[in-house]
């Protein structure tokens, strides 16, 4: 096969789309879509989504890409990019999650930082048995932190690396979660546009390359009901104009050293905590991990080293001071739960309020946190668009498409049982 090129976008319902084009595209260059593509459910039902312009024509919308952007791909010949989109005006289009990441970034620019990101991706691997039903890949004497054939019999873990090292992904790790058969990815620090670019095609990969191999990798959030549930973890700081991190505290890490930055994210985080599950929480499925005692980032609150805190701030200090918001899971497009993160952290900057004090209780037993993310998708979509800023800040046509879709699939999912709300979202997602 001659060389060709894979343009690909992260849509609202964080499922990949894209085209195969020849050799002729490898440089600055566009190509078309159909908008009401952003019409369209998982069940491949085509609905009048704002934005869509289904009964307005169903016209197109171009994606745009620059030549420094093309990649590597991990299929043969194949380059693969990511790009913008544009509406038939030539306008950056609203709907697009990776604008909404970009006005994010330029936000805080206007404030002189640059937002520096770090993703970690949980997942749960399913085979098909001889019946063609779908079963989890479960292996004996596998354990958290797990390494080795006992983890990972199939070795497509090891598919996964040796794929990402060829492309030139910075894998900070790939490790064996409590529940088996879980896995969890993190990439490197980087600048936000550039770490999410990473972990979406990283992600896209990591699916492929598992099913190659006979395994489908779900990054959904509770695709087995007596399990955990799988997050997206994401980290964030800031360098300023000096290069320097610019959320550490002067004398060290943790909740005692933090600056007015770092108290501003969170305090925009807290008031904000209803609305992002809104968008960070997408699915039917969120809200089977998204409850107390489940270290999901379900409650309003914050501290230091403790995983059952939804804003969680490490003890590292210096370079490596960040903060870790736990809520979000991976069937959420990546670049808008970053946008919304930032923004939501953004929002908080000029609030002179103080902090509640940290959580001390263990999360499980006991809980200081009186106040939590709604309960099922449906009143979460309503806490969402009831938080008329965080809509504001993170795009009206983009909010409103998502407000909208997820509507449509609360009625979608209502009466499906577990076995059937899995397959609603486990090839997708």
């Amino acid at each position: 096969m001659a060389e060709r090129l894979r343009a690909m976008f992260c849509d609202h319902l964080s499922i990949m789309r894209g085209k195969y084009l020849p050799a002729s595209k490898i440089r600055d260059d566009e190509t078309r879509f159909c908008r009401s593509t952003f019409g369209v459910h998982y069940d491949k039902d085509l609905l009048p989504a704002p934005g869509s312009m289904m009964l307005e024509g169903l016209p197109d919308m171009e994606l745009r890409w620059m030549h420094d952007e093309i990649r590597d791909g991990w299929e043969a010949n194949t380059k693969v990019v990511l790009g913008d989109l544009y509406d038939d005006a030539g306008q950056p289009l609203g709907l697009c999650p990776r604008g909404a990441l970009k006005r994010a970034v330029a936000a805080w620019g206007e404030r002189g930082l640059r937002p520096k990101v770090g993703i970690e991706l949980e997942a749960f691997a399913f085979i098909h048995d001889e019946k063609g039903a779908l079963t989890p890949y479960n292996s004996r004497g596998a354990v958290v932190y797990g390494t080795g054939p006992y983890t990972d019999p199939l070795g497509f873990n090891d598919q996964i690396w040796n794929m990402a090292d060829k492309l030139g992904f910075r894998l900070d790790m790939i490790t064996a979660e409590y529940d088996t058969p879980q896995f969890e990815y993190t990439l490197t620090f980087d600048d936000a546009v550039k770490a999410v670019d990473d972990i979406v095609m990283f992600r896209q990969m990591a699916r492929e390359i598992a099913l190659q191999a006979g395994v489908i990798l779900t990054f959904m959030p509770k695709p087995i009901p007596e399990a955990g549930g799988s997050g997206m973890h994401i980290n964030f700081s800031f360098v300023d104009e000096t290069g320097r991190n610019a959320v550490a505290g002067e004398k060290s890490g943790g909740p005692a050293h933090l600056n007015d930055l770092s108290k501003g994210c969170i305090s925009g985080l807290l008031t904000h905590h209803k609305g992002l599950a809104g968008l960070i929480a997408p699915t039917a499925t969120s809200y089977k991990r998204l409850v107390p005692a489940s270290l999901s980032g379900y409650w309003r609150n914050w501290g230091g080293d403790h995983r059952n805190v939804t804003t969680r701030i490490s003890t590292e200090g210096g370079a490596k001071a960040r903060m870790e918001h736990r809520m979000a899971d991976a069937s959420a497009n990546p670049y808008t739960a970053v946008a919304a993160v930032l923004q939501a952290a953004l929002l908080g900057q000029d609030h002179t309020d103080a902090l509640p004090p940290t959580e001390t209780g263990d999360g499980f037993e006991t809980t200081d946190a009186t106040e939590g993310t709604a309960n099922d998708l449906g009143a979460a979509i309503a806490d969402l668009k009831a938080d008329t800023t965080l809509c504001a800040a993170v795009g009206d046509l983009l909010t409103q498409n998502h407000i909208f879709m997820k509507g449509q699939e609360v009625e979608k999912t209502a009466d499906l049982d577990d076995a059937a709300l899995r397959d609603f979202y486990i090839y997708y997602v």
